[in-house]
């Protein structure tokens, strides 16, 4: 679902009336504010020059106010449609609301470990993709406890995981 937002006329609300129109968020920011001040001339209040967003769909977990930067609205929906949803994942996981909005997709690649099937695949692909997998000879694989050493990534802080639509999202910390 691309990711939108509900602006109402605030001059119309005021005066009892619902009006207000749906927004796709993954366009630039000029293109959102267009489509407000077009919303807002069309309203049958004189004088509507107010709005505010009153309801999101397609963000996942994030959590945006009533009057968010149109221009941060607009970064994160695009990188909630190239990312799905390990981007919202991380950003309400990893406080991406302290981080720039110039910052986020950045931050976000370099924190992003995949999306396994549980824990224990995660540690085992971090082993392998480090090549420290395959200084174990391969009887010893068997005998190897991810389950224990996953756990001991998430407790020393260096990773955290989060149990989504039947995987499990790897972020480094």
């Amino acid at each position: 679902m691309t990711p939108r937002i509900y602006v109402a006329c605030l001059a119309s609300y005021n005066a009892g009336t619902l009006f207000g129109k749906w927004i796709d968020a993954d366009q630039s920011a000029d293109k959102i504010m267009s489509e407000i001040s077009s919303m807002l001339r069309d309203s049958s209040e004189a004088g509507a020059e107010e709005w505010a967003v009153h309801d999101y769909e397609g963000f996942g977990e994030i959590s945006l106010s009533e009057w968010p930067d149109i221009s941060r609205v607009s970064i994160i929906a695009q990188l909630i449609e190239d990312h799905g949803d390990a981007f919202g994942l991380w950003y309400e996981s990893q406080d991406g609301r302290s981080i720039e909005s110039d910052e986020l997709e950045e931050r976000f690649l370099e924190q992003w470990q995949g999306a396994h099937d549980s824990k224990e695949e995660f540690a085992d692909y971090l082993l392998e993709s480090t090549g420290q997998l395959a200084e174990l000879p391969e009887w010893a694989r068997g005998y190897f406890n991810f389950e224990a050493y996953a756990r001991d990534l998430e407790l020393s802080g260096d990773f955290s995981f989060i149990r989504a639509n039947g995987q499990v999202y790897a972020f480094s910390n």
